[in-house]
């Protein structure tokens, strides 16, 4: 794989170990500015908060790729952000409690050469089933500490991985980042070459 570094617009650790995992180089750089949107679809939330941070950073500079991603997990069309505190945080993980829910990450990918810019825009969503938890089970979730930076409440790739039960779609896309498609998206892009 022949690439030069891209730019991730994003603090996610999470999202840094995922393209680390696929051996994508990359360089951190945040915007600082805060997203609005006015959509309520899960989805487009996430794609039109993608596209924010990915075009605040590649305001920033005259040539580069940059990768903007936002997550969202969303239950019977409400969605679950990061919870404000240990009583959201708990009340989050009742919700999901025994039941589906989707997690959407939004992608937004800024080519910048010559120019010229290109923008792609995409979003994945996956299924997850959460087992029916007790009192006692969130109790000791929440006491980890683990669920407070995390949209939902939850990680998956941490120690609540033991509550769930089953998914439908992208693994990765759970953690924050949808690694096949964006893979694809930067090879279409004529980013990344085999």
């Amino acid at each position: 794989m022949r690439m030069e570094p891209i730019i991730l617009a994003s603090a996610s650790p999470r999202r840094a170990q995922l393209l680390d995992q696929i051996g994508i180089p990359y360089r951190v750089v945040v915007s600082g500015e805060a997203e609005h949107t006015g959509q309520t679809d899960p989805a487009a939330v996430v794609r039109e908060l993608s596209a924010q941070k990915a075009g605040h950073v590649a305001a920033g500079i005259s040539s580069g790729v940059v990768l903007g991603a936002d997550t969202v997990v969303a239950k019977d069309g409400m969605i679950l952000g990061k919870p404000a505190d240990r009583q959201q945080a708990k009340e989050m993980l009742q919700e999901l409690s025994g039941g589906w829910h989707s997690v959407c990450t939004g992608v937004t990918i800024i080519l910048k050469q010559d120019g010229e810019e290109r923008v792609h825009t995409f979003s994945c969503e996956t299924g997850v089933k959460v087992h029916e938890l007790s009192d006692a089970e969130i109790e000791a979730y929440l006491d980890t500490g683990d669920p407070f930076d995390k949209a939902g409440a939850y990680g998956i790739q941490g120690p609540f991985g033991a509550h769930v039960d089953e998914i439908r779609g992208d693994y990765n896309n759970v953690v924050g980042l949808p690694l096949a498609a964006v893979y694809l998206a930067l090879k279409d892009l004529g980013v990344l070459k085999i």
